[in-house]
């Protein structure tokens, strides 16, 4: 069975926006978690631009097994994780302009920087994913570094116009995944998938793991979080 990693960044996006107390992301993850959700992800960004410090340490007391951390590889990030310890840590590309998070690290680029992060974290036992391109070598470098597991971008799937976009798209995901798997590696997704896309990926063999948060927050608008999340399970579960 796949699990469901919600993101509730952006519970914390309608917050801040007025800079105000309401939404709580941390009532919202212990909905999401309640109406199915397997984890909770969360990205504390440089610019704080949505998920707070305290959110994190609070999320931290309430999500005992479940939480995943999206986090930069920078110094100030590291010291956080080291000192709240999520359950997993993600690393993932920022950079303060982007609305979000585009495309996947580019671990041969940034290898020193980022080796030194795994080993500052799995130091304190946490598990480590890396957020990348479904490309063969990112694939075999993130295995070299001492990654737990990949969690391959389905930005590129998600944003195809066409069907052979897609089909590309999709065929690449299937080929890094069967490869992350013969190279020992877990395999999770994220970035982009919704309700009407999102039965492709789950019928990819391999896969263990979806975060999804903007689709399921946007649907929570007009339906509730807990529905939101039971809708985004059954339709998961649609073709795994």
């Amino acid at each position: 069975m796949i699990r469901l990693g919600v993101n509730i960044d952006h519970v914390a996006t309608i917050r801040q926006a007025r800079r105000a107390t309401e939404p709580d992301p941390v009532a919202a993850a212990v909905i999401a978690m309640l109406s199915g959700a397997d984890n909770i992800t969360l990205h504390l960004r440089e610019d704080r631009r949505h998920i707070q410090d305290r959110d994190l340490r609070v999320m931290r007391e309430v999500i005992h097994n479940n939480l995943n951390l999206e986090m930069a590889a920078t110094d100030e990030m590291l010291e956080i994780a080291c000192s709240v310890k999520p359950d997993q840590a993600t690393l993932v590309p920022e950079r303060r302009e982007e609305l979000t998070t585009e495309g996947g690290l580019n671990i041969i680029a940034y290898h020193d920087v980022i080796a030194n992060a795994i080993e500052r974290l799995k130091a304190k036992d946490i598990h480590l994913s890396l957020f990348i391109d479904p490309d063969l070598d990112q694939v075999d470098i993130s295995k070299r570094l001492g990654a737990d597991a990949v969690e391959l971008q389905t930005a590129t799937y998600s944003e195809a116009k066409t069907f052979s976009e897609k089909e590309k798209s999709l065929e690449k995901l299937r080929a890094a995944t069967e490869y992350a798997i013969s190279r020992g590696l877990h395999v999770h997704m994220g970035h982009g998938l919704n309700y009407h896309n999102v039965q492709a990926i789950t019928a990819i063999a391999g896969v263990e793991e979806l975060n999804i948060g903007h689709s399921i927050i946007s649907r929570a608008v007009l339906v509730g979080l807990a529905t939101a999340v039971r809708e985004m399970k059954e339709a998961m579960h649609q073709s795994s």
